[in-house]
């Protein structure tokens, strides 16, 4: 358990909290594959929660009621396969149509800013600078291609994340991931590709609800690996579902903290290491923006607002799109 928090320059509290960091070996491999998805989707689905909001509306499961085989084949046959590229369909096609796991996470439905969730869905290198920033990661990344960033958390994982594709409803990673440390006598290799659909919906109060479902398959290379991976799959799904549902957490008190103390994250943003000075910029933009759509009167008078991290080490990242 780690305590984190984060000060800015002016000697504002922005974040405190705890994180539990306990993966290891295969597990490690797993959370490295499902990076995209755990942050992304939690991203997505994340933000300020109001209590005078309306009742989430969820944007339904079109795949309700068919078994784990069928929802797996309706869910890529809905994809726009005919909008990627050849490459990209041959490498969605070749993990999703046989995995070692696939999974529907819990879906999220939280009220969110619609501009906060869609940029750290894109660029999800920004949680980990914050986490970073807070000492609570070891994870390193490195934007390597406009929509690519490759990560490594120091203790044998390592991760390339592409978004192949991206619209305000639809969100499609692919990731290959590789655990080679102690825990292990040679190296574990797999892939895994990553569906998030995301509603939007207004309150009553005007916020926006974001209702978010995230389908998950992941692939491991070596007969071996397989075998162990699918025996434990139900240890790896909860667990993948508590990262899932934790990073949708601390995504959350993000956006609050970006709504209710703006020049406090704002200067947070300019500090963040690992992010570029153009994305911190952009970071920086969604944070006055949030702002700005949003009506709190006692804004003045709550200068420090609390930021939790996830209770599990998550490590991953996403790419931008337009």
């Amino acid at each position: 358990m780690v305590v984190a928090t984060v000060t800015t320059g002016r000697g504002t509290s922005v974040a405190v909290g705890s994180i539990n960091t306990s993966a290891r070996g295969l597990r490690a491999v797993v959370f490295a594959l499902l990076i995209p998805a755990l942050l992304g989707a939690g991203l997505n689905l994340s933000c300020c929660s109001s209590s005078q909001s309306a009742e989430p509306k969820s944007i339904g499961n079109p795949f309700s009621g068919l078994s784990s085989s069928s929802q797996r084949k309706q869910v890529l046959a809905s994809l726009p396969m005919n909008r990627l590229t050849p490459q990209a369909r041959k490498r969605i096609t070749s993990i999703a149509k046989s995995p070692t796991i696939y999974r529907r996470l819990p879906t999220q439905a939280i009220d969110c800013d619609r501009d906060m969730f869609l940029f750290l869905t894109r660029n999800s290198e920004t949680l980990v600078g914050l986490w970073d920033l807070m000492g609570i990661t070891q994870v390193q990344t490195r934007r390597t291609g406009k929509y690519q960033l490759e990560a490594q958390d120091g203790a044998g994982t390592t991760c390339t994340v592409d978004l192949i594709y991206g619209d305000s409803n639809l969100h499609i990673f692919v990731a290959d991931g590789m655990y080679d440390g102690k825990m292990t006598a040679k190296p574990i290799k797999g892939s895994g590709v990553f569906v998030l659909r995301s509603g939007y919906a207004k309150s009553a109060s005007g916020s926006t609800t974001v209702t978010g479902t995230l389908d998950v398959f992941v692939q491991f290379h070596g007969i071996g690996t397989d075998l162990i991976v699918r025996t434990l799959s139900g240890v790896i799904g909860r667990s993948a579902d508590s990262n899932f549902t934790e990073t949708a957490r601390f995504i959350g008190q993000v956006s609050q903290a970006s709504a209710k103390n703006p020049p406090a994250m704002v200067d947070v943003a300019g500090r963040l290491p690992q992010v570029d000075d153009v994305t911190k910029k952009q970071f920086a933009e969604v944070i006055a923006g949030v702002a700005a759509r949003t009506t709190l009167p006692s804004r003045a008078a709550e200068p420090n607002v609390n930021v939790q991290p996830p209770r599990t080490a998550v490590r991953t990242l996403t790419r931008r799109t337009k």
